[in-house]
């Protein structure tokens, strides 16, 4: 009965004692979880360094000088055989674009039998030419001649008749006036046969010029590389699109064909809107990171600045009106082509000794920029000032102080469980 009594008086006491080891536990378990929360949210130690004010935007590396390379202007309506392969780079000499001659040699052929038909034609005018001439030189000598037997027939009236007198006089008169005739036949031939002779030497330089132009024009029909250099094809608007020209379309008299870019001439041009133009000068220094040649950083200055904006028709719909700008590279790379596209930086400005944090540090609240501050286990929500932002950076001008640590992400939020 009295062990039994005894036991009855231990068990409250290990009851007692099970029960705060419990909440002890519990308490260790809350630390340690707040404690776990708070590390899963990643933060940002504030400290003074300098601040880079920069603007970032898409350029395209292109050419500011090239020879053109066109279909022939006096050739008509073209097909294309053979065309060169766009970004290619060719040696002098090397074929840009073969066009099909067919047409052409059939002109050619056609002037040729012209021109010798026109030549034919001269021959066989000057050949006539000449027999009418002796026929009526002939006629003129012979009428001469009658003239002067009249004119002695007619001095020997003093020793004939009168009625023989007046016969000689009027033979006088008749062959004086068949001289008349014969002498104005003969301006009048002469004047037939040299515009006959015009007519067919003018036919036979029309013909000798078509002649001409459809050799200089079959000439045309290759073209070829005058120097060495990158070959661009040039896109054109044809057939609904716009697009470089292919084998087996047809071309109108002068369409550009392609393009040989002058390297030395290589720029890389962007267009910017206007709230990053106000921020550009001349001679600020840029990086240039070209998609094409991803190991190599290129650097250079603003070379040009457009001071009127114009439209740009590439960049869809609504139209955009911006800036046109041009920079000049510091380095030199046989690899640069044109085409090619870049992402540009360009130094506004560096500040040293400044505050400045991450973009993703800074939050929205009730209209004010604010950041969170950890503060042991907790956030303290901190007001800053945000005077410039720069790429991923922003630069504050009050709120925050060296050593402050923020939140990358908003402890707020439903789900912040994010490790560093």
């Amino acid at each position: 009965m009295t062990y039994r009594f005894q036991d009855a008086l231990k068990q409250p006491k290990a009851l007692i004692v099970a029960a705060v080891f419990f909440i002890g536990g519990a308490a260790v378990f809350g630390l340690v979880h707040l404690s776990n929360r708070s590390s899963t949210i990643p933060a940002f130690e504030v400290k003074r360094e300098e601040f880079v004010d920069s603007v970032q935007f898409r350029g395209e590396v292109k050419a500011m000088k090239s020879l053109t390379i066109s279909a022939p202007a006096e050739a008509g309506e073209l097909q294309i055989l053979k065309i060169a392969t766009s970004g290619v780079d060719l040696k002098k000499g090397d074929l840009i674009v073969q066009f099909d001659k067919s047409k052409t040699e059939q002109d050619m052929a056609k002037d040729g039998s012209a021109l010798k038909s026109a030549d034919a034609a001269i021959d066989q005018v000057r050949a006539q030419s000449r027999l009418t001439e002796e026929e009526d030189m002939t006629a003129v000598t012979k009428a001469q001649y009658d003239v002067e037997t009249a004119k002695l027939d007619a001095s020997k009236q003093e020793i004939v008749s009168k009625i023989e007198g007046a016969e000689a006089n009027l033979k006088v008169a008749n062959a004086q006036q068949k001289l008349l005739e014969v002498e104005a036949k003969l301006k009048s031939d002469r004047a037939v046969i040299h515009a006959n002779v015009d007519s067919k030497l003018d036919a036979s330089k029309k013909a000798a010029y078509d002649l001409a132009r459809a050799q200089s024009s079959l000439a045309t029909m290759t073209l070829v590389a005058p120097s060495g250099g990158l070959v661009n094809l040039v896109s054109v608007w044809h057939a609904g699109n716009m697009a470089p020209f292919k084998p087996g379309e047809r071309v109108w008299a002068g369409a550009p064909i392609a393009e040989l870019p002058d390297v030395s001439t290589l720029r890389v041009s962007a267009r910017v809107d206007e709230a990053e133009r106000g921020r550009l000068a001349p001679h600020q220094s840029a990086t240039v990171q070209l998609d094409a040649i991803p190991e190599r950083q290129f650097s250079g200055k603003l070379e040009q600045i457009g001071t009127i904006a114009t439209m740009d028709f590439s960049a869809g719909w609504p139209i955009p009106r911006d800036f046109n700008l041009q920079i000049a590279l510091d380095q030199k790379d046989p690899r640069l082509k044109p085409g090619m596209t870049a992402q540009i930086t360009v130094i506004v400005d560096r500040i040293p000794n400044a505050i400045a944090i991450p973009v993703q540090a800074s939050f929205q609240r009730s209209g004010q920029t604010v950041a969170y501050v950890v503060d042991g286990s907790k956030y303290r929500e901190q007001p800053i000032e945000v005077s410039r932002r720069s790429r991923d950076r922003i630069l504050v001008s009050s709120g925050l102080r060296p050593g402050d640590r923020v939140a990358l992400q908003d402890p707020l939020a439903k789900d912040s469980s994010v490790k560093e």
